[in-house]
């Protein structure tokens, strides 16, 4: 029995090699097998280690199983070492999913805006790249929100790209930004073909005389409601509804959010191929390395992470399992010299952030 049981975890491994490459508009089950990739692993080697310990040939199953995850590890531990010289040509990048300034108290922390003002004025990126932008044209209710006349004021890089999904009463934004220390001269949008509230933008920045295309991308999350996150903490112990129906639902919502996310891949994808500039990508992926959205559009990129970066680089903090969502990508012409995953937590994202440079 429990060398079946192997068999249909060692299986399923093979299978979540499989996830990067399948879309899931064509078959959904696999990038379910992508995103169960960290579990299967440790599951195997679980098998591995008892069937050495009984010395029993049943170990090349998942042993086999195993070897192959050589090139999917690295997206997910490091263990470089952060350079720590400075260089004149140096870009330093953060990106950060700052959902939108902790407007609605999710934190029950009146302070936690001024905080992450506080930690972006501190760290003072050349490029700064925010996902989940929230900006109030006027004060309302006493309550000032004019985040973008704050940011502008003490950021070096106070050149801004910011596009909006979302206007209420003409005055009240939702979107994404990207400010730039260099000059701007270019700005544009990456299409998606279904219309929702996500989006991707790319900035072109003059630094000296080379023009450097900057992406900044927010893709489909799950939408989950207050109804899932109390479905999930249940689940964490090990709590069901009856027949399931919430746990299916969930599951349908997570389904549909591959199939979206694939759409908006491919278009980004393309839309780098066609840059006429090198590239960098920062981005709240809302998905893991093991899916077809970090596949596609890591395309020839580099991940900044996976180059420079250690530990296990996790960036989502909430009721679901922490997983790598946010990214930060670069052409092959330019190099990370080092990458840091911030341990604040003033979001349901850790900020991230690179020093980037052209190889010499």
């Amino acid at each position: 029995m429990l060398f079946i049981f192997n068999l249909v975890v060692a299986l399923l491994l093979f299978g979540s090699y499989a996830a990067p490459f399948v879309n899931p508009s064509s078959f959904s089950p696999i990038a379910f097998l992508g995103l169960a990739f960290p579990y299967l692993f440790i599951a195997n080697v679980i098998f591995l280690v008892y069937w050495l310990v009984r010395s029993k040939v049943y170990l090349l199953l998942s042993l086999s199983a195993l070897v192959f995850s050589y090139s999917t590890i690295p997206n997910y531990i490091q263990f470089n070492s952060n350079s720590t010289e400075v260089f004149d040509d140096e870009i330093k990048v953060l990106s950060f999913n700052v959902r939108v300034f902790d407007l609605y108290m999710w934190s029950n922390e009146k302070t936690t805006r001024n905080k992450i003002f506080d930690l972006i004025h501190q760290e003072q990126p050349d490029v700064l790249c925010l996902q989940e932008f929230y900006q109030a044209d006027t004060i309302v209710n006493n309550y000032d929100f004019k985040t973008l006349d704050t940011l502008t004021q003490f950021l070096k890089a106070n050149n801004y790209h910011v596009e909006y999904t979302t206007t209420l009463r003409e005055v009240n934004h939702w979107g994404i930004i990207t400010f730039s220390k260099y000059p701007i001269v270019g700005k544009g949008i990456v299409p998606f073909a279904l219309k929702d509230d996500n989006i991707c933008i790319y900035t072109d920045i003059q630094k000296g005389d080379q023009t450097i295309r900057v992406y900044n991308a927010h893709l489909a999350s799950i939408k989950l409601d207050k109804h899932d996150y109390k479905a999930m903490q249940k689940i964490n112990h090990n709590e069901y509804s009856d027949n399931f129906d919430n746990e299916l639902m969930m599951i349908e919502k997570i389904r549909y959010g591959f199939v979206r996310r694939s759409f908006q891949a491919d278009s980004i994808q393309k839309s780098i191929a066609n840059s006429p500039y090198p590239v960098i990508l920062c981005g709240d992926f809302n998905d893991t390395p093991s899916s077809y959205a970090y596949h596609t559009i890591l395309g020839d990129l580099k991940d900044a992470f996976v180059e420079s970066g250690s530990g296990l680089g996790r960036t989502y903090i909430g009721e679901f399992p922490s997983y790598r969502i946010d990214y930060i990508f670069y052409d092959s012409q330019f190099e990370s010299i080092s990458y840091q995953t911030h341990p604040e937590k003033l979001s349901d994202h850790h900020p991230i952030s690179a020093r980037i440079r052209i190889k010499e």
